[in-house]
């Protein structure tokens, strides 16, 4: 049932049935039902008609919307894949060119760091992949599944605060935050060499969120040129997605830090 429908039925169906009522007293009840109990009637008759309608009416609106946001998960999903895909392609493309020229000019140190190269980015395509917002019941959860593994996986101890609600972000919007957090990572693990990564993420109203990324590594150049060395053009334009602010500063203790923030009807950046 789509929304026209409901909204015919809401328009007509309380008309029918109070004028259908009142055209049955007035010309067959009269004689047995006085204009006062007809009131009293009719009174009652609607109340519970509309309780009962209303009921069902909400709960038809709640399916739909369910479904309209499995949806949009769903779509984000694929948006998703079909971005890592992208990149994966992109990235063994280049190593495999620069590859080959190695092989021909016989630069075997330079062939094999070439192959571990496409060996980093299909491992990397295929962590992403096993993270993507299917598989977690919420947010928080699969930050938290994926920080564990990513720990793990490059030895990089990392402490995390996330305080955001369920339901806070839309489904795309967790897809485009969980991408910054794989990016941002991913940038530690290649470059920072750091020991120590922290996460924050928290909904301070329902206008207002930030998210921050820092680690103790060698920290960042900024020099104008950092969204290139360090990949993080994704982050900017994800953020930019977001409609958030983005900061990128080095740490005074030494690292990085990048730093999100959304406040409805604030500055972007």
């Amino acid at each position: 049932m789509t929304y026209r429908v409901l909204y015919w039925l809401t328009v007509l169906l309380p008309p029918i049935v109070i004028g259908g009522f009142e055209f049955v007293r007035h010309d067959f009840l009269l004689p047995y039902l006085s204009m006062e109990t007809g009131n009293v009637y009719i009174t009652i008759l609607t109340l519970l008609l509309s309780f009962l309608f209303a009921t069902w009416m909400f709960r038809k609106i709640d399916r739909m919307n369910a479904k309209i946001v499995r949806e949009q998960a769903r779509r984000a999903v694929y948006e998703e894949r079909e971005r890592l895909a992208r990149e994966l392609h992109d990235g063994i493309a280049q190593s495999l060119f620069f590859l080959n020229v190695k092989l021909k000019q016989g630069h075997l140190e330079d062939a094999r760091a070439a192959v571990s190269e496409i060996d980093n980015h299909v491992r990397h395509a295929i962590f992403n992949l096993r993270s993507l917002p299917e598989e977690g019941s919420s947010l928080t959860q699969r930050l938290e599944n994926w920080l564990a593994q990513w720990s793990a996986l490059s030895g990089v101890d990392v402490t995390h605060q996330i305080e955001v609600p369920d339901g806070f972000f839309s489904p795309a919007e967790e897809v485009q935050l969980f991408g910054i957090v794989q990016e941002t990572f991913a940038n530690i693990q290649k470059h920072a060499k750091a020991k120590h990564a922290w996460l924050t993420l928290k909904a301070l109203r329902p206008d207002k969120w930030f998210l921050s990324v820092e680690d103790d590594g060698a920290g960042i150049c900024l020099d104008g040129h950092e969204a290139k060395k360090y990949g993080l053009k994704m982050v900017r334009e994800r953020a930019k997605q977001l409609g958030s602010a983005i900061e990128i500063t080095q740490r005074a203790e030494g690292g990085t830090s990048i730093r999100l923030t959304f406040e409805r009807g604030g500055d972007k950046s």
